[in-house]
C-alpha cells in the first residue's frame, strides 16, 4: 500500500471458506479504492466476531464521496454478502472520512 494501513483483527478461529473468501475480498477492494480514489494518508481494518457475526471495518482518511453503483468492484461484494446474508454499508460524505462495514453470519446457512 503507498500509505500506512493499521490492522487490527481478532478472531476466536478460522471462518467457513466462502466466509473468510469474502472478507478478503471486502478488504482487497476497499484498500484497492483507498489507493486510487481517497487521497488518504492513513487508512484502519478492524476485525471482529459480535454475536455470531463477523464485523469488518475499513476506514481512511481521505476525501469521502465513495458510493455503490458507482464502479463493479463494491456493487460485486454487495452480491457477494448478500449471497451469504451479510450487509456492506458505505459511509462516505463529501470531504471524508470513508468508512465500509462488512457483517456477515459467521456460519454458513443462519
Amino acid at each position: 500500500m503507498p500509505l500506512p494501513v493499521t490492522v487490527q483483527v481478532s478472531l476466536p478461529t478460522r471462518l467457513p471458506p466462502p466466509i473468510e473468501a469474502a472478507a478478503y475480498f471486502v478488504v482487497s477492494e476497499a484498500l484497492a479504492n483507498v489507493a486510487k480514489h481517497a487521497q488518504a494518508k492513513t487508512c484502519e481494518v478492524s476485525g471482529r466476531i459480535d454475536r455470531d457475526r463477523l464485523i469488518i471495518s475499513i476506514t481512511d482518511d481521505g476525501i469521502g464521496g465513495a458510493t455503490l453503483g458507482a464502479g463493479t468492484g463494491l456493487t460485486g461484494l454487495v452480491t457477494r454478502l448478500d449471497a451469504l446474508g451479510g450487509t456492506l454499508v458505505i459511509d462516505s460524505p463529501p470531504g471524508g472520512p470513508t468508512r465500509l462495514r462488512m457483517e456477515c453470519p459467521c456460519r454458513l446457512g443462519d
